[in-house]
């Protein structure tokens, strides 16, 4: 895992200094803020002006609290498609971004973001919020048992590639990566998305999307009250007279 540059001096033009709206700080919520960004942020090309989508108003709400700016964001509709746009003006903070990974045209160009090791996991934890699917299923191998799946998409193929090899050197899970549909996909199943949970949500009062997290927590809950009378089952069973 790459650790993190302090924030780097950066040139001013002539006539002035630059317009700041954001503290360049790496913090717990700073890292998330990031992680949203790289998921679904966008740089535009006026060299100034940041602009982070989501058809989910609390994820907005969140971007906000993270990075402590007060812009209203912009409701958007497209036929059967809404979604908020927020947008700021912040040069510093735009070639922040620059120096750590994020690009303009980032979907496809993303190669790596440059985080401090002691924020990756918050880092993360804003990928899965904003790029980031988990769902439950049964396999009908395993009736009685309640299967799970997360898993991480860009479009970019390095990128997927280098988040995979983070995660197996700092965490140990696997995970295995598929071709979707324009994106490459990274997955991990039931033993990795309980690491991965912990490392996530890994202290209280963080910053974290409620629909996803209470989703995760509750199949882990599950899992739990089936694991256990099985385990109970076992034990019982290697212990009567043969």
């Amino acid at each position: 895992m790459k650790v993190g540059k302090n924030e780097k001096p950066t040139k001013l033009p002539q006539g002035g200094q630059l317009q700041r709206k954001i503290r360049i700080e790496w913090s717990p919520n700073f890292a998330y803020a990031v992680g949203l960004l790289t998921a679904d942020g966008h740089l535009s090309k006026d060299e100034r002006h940041i602009i982070f989508t989501s058809k989910e108003l609390e994820l907005i709400n969140l971007f906000k609290a993270a990075l402590q700016i007060e812009n209203k964001p912009t409701r958007r509709k497209e036929k059967r498609r809404e979604w908020f746009s927020l947008s700021f003006g912040d040069r510093v903070f735009y070639r922040f971004l620059l120096t750590i990974g994020l690009t303009p045209a980032k979907s496809k160009t993303i190669k790596s973001v440059d985080i401090p090791e002691k924020f990756f996991a918050d880092f993360l934890r804003g990928l899965f919020d904003g790029d980031g699917t988990f769902y439950m299923f049964r396999d009908a191998r395993w009736p009685n048992s309640l299967c799970f799946k997360m898993s991480f998409a860009s479009a970019s193929k390095e990128f997927i590639e280098w988040l995979k090899h983070e995660l197996t050197r700092s965490y140990g899970v696997k995970g295995y990566l598929h071709k979707g549909a324009g994106v490459s996909n990274l997955e991990y199943v039931k033993g990795d998305s309980r690491i991965l949970f912990h490392t996530m949500y890994h202290q209280k009062e963080l910053l974290f999307l409620k629909r996803k997290y209470t989703k995760m927590r509750t199949a882990l809950e599950l899992d739990e009250q089936n694991w256990i009378p099985a385990l109970q089952k076992h034990q019982r069973l290697k212990v009567l007279p043969g």
